[in-house]
């Protein structure tokens, strides 16, 4: 099966030559600006690898949540997370389905992790692709010894206090900031990686407004080795937008579904993946009467 660096290896060498993306996180470049020159060449690698039949359903949920973030209040985009290429599925399949998608995707902003601007060249040039406030995911730090490592969890600590300066201001910009729940790319081999993460309460408590995203179908396919080494397929694609809900009624009604001495946070994050997973069902059967005959 082809992989990400055998199959577009032009495209990656193309991407290459534009970056501008820094190498290195720190507190003043948390904030990273679209690359024009590398957009065209990941709707290019999407595009080829999308069967007919791919598209989005609830075009008209992101356009309310658009008009709300144009109005001043926060908005939150929360998708699911299978591969690298879900922020760049996303992007094109809203710009290709007519209305408001240009106005939509244009208003995007991702939070991601360092990692993306750091592991590999390649990697970060493709990100550069998309607005984004890059952080330190917590994550990041679990094996390291908090003293031994202390410079680290310093650095850390600086990078996303930095970002959270930057989110506040951009969430009330007419912006949308697009968080993936489960913080990382769901693994088939790993349960857990499907599990939505504590953090993602703190986001729920401090915006206005949210759409949960479901993403059905897989042209990117998660290896257990470097990211360059995911499998490549073609398939049919359909991504989904839920209604708009406000964040406060969201976050009351999770919590409620946690016991006196459970995780609230969790109880929270659990609720998201649940409504995700939910989607997804439904959106699954639509899509395989979609998929070509065999």
């Amino acid at each position: 099966m082809d992989t990400l660096a055998s199959f577009f290896g032009d495209q990656i060498k193309r991407a290459l030559s534009h970056s501008k993306v820094p190498a290195i996180i720190n507190e003043h470049n948390v904030y990273q600006e679209s690359d024009a020159n590398i957009l065209p060449i990941l709707d290019e690698m999407v595009e080829c690898l999308l069967l007919p039949g791919s598209g989005i359903d609830g075009l008209e949920n992101l356009e309310e949540l658009l008009a709300k973030a144009e109005s001043g209040k926060s908005c939150l985009i929360l998708p699911e997370h299978y591969s690298n290429f879900d922020l760049s599925i996303i992007s094109l399949l809203t710009r290709q389905g007519g209305g408001r998608g240009n106005d939509i995707a244009n208003a995007l902003i991702a939070i991601s992790g360092s990692k993306l601007n750091e592991d590999n060249p390649a990697v970060a040039a493709f990100a550069g692709a998309y607005t984004r406030i890059v952080i330190y995911p917590s994550r990041y730090l679990l094996d390291l010894h908090a003293e031994k490592n202390r410079a680290e969890f310093m650095r850390a600590k600086v990078i996303n206090r930095a970002a959270l300066k930057v989110l506040n201001e951009k969430k009330v910009s007419g912006k949308m900031i697009l968080v993936f729940p489960a913080g990382t790319r769901f693994r088939p081999w790993d349960p857990e990686s499907k599990k939505g993460v504590r953090e993602i309460d703190s986001y729920i408590r401090s915006f206005d407004y949210l759409c949960f995203i479901a993403i059905n179908g897989e042209i990117l396919h998660v290896q257990k080795t470097d990211m360059m080494n995911d499998a490549l397929s073609k398939d049919v694609i359909r991504i989904t937008a839920g209604p708009v809900i406000p964040c406060a009624e969201f976050h009351e009604r999770a919590r409620l579904t946690a016991g006196e001495n459970d995780d609230k946070k969790q109880a929270v994050a659990d609720a998201i993946m649940a409504e995700l997973d939910k989607m997804h069902v439904v959106a699954e059967e639509k899509r395989q009467k979609l998929l070509p005959s065999r």
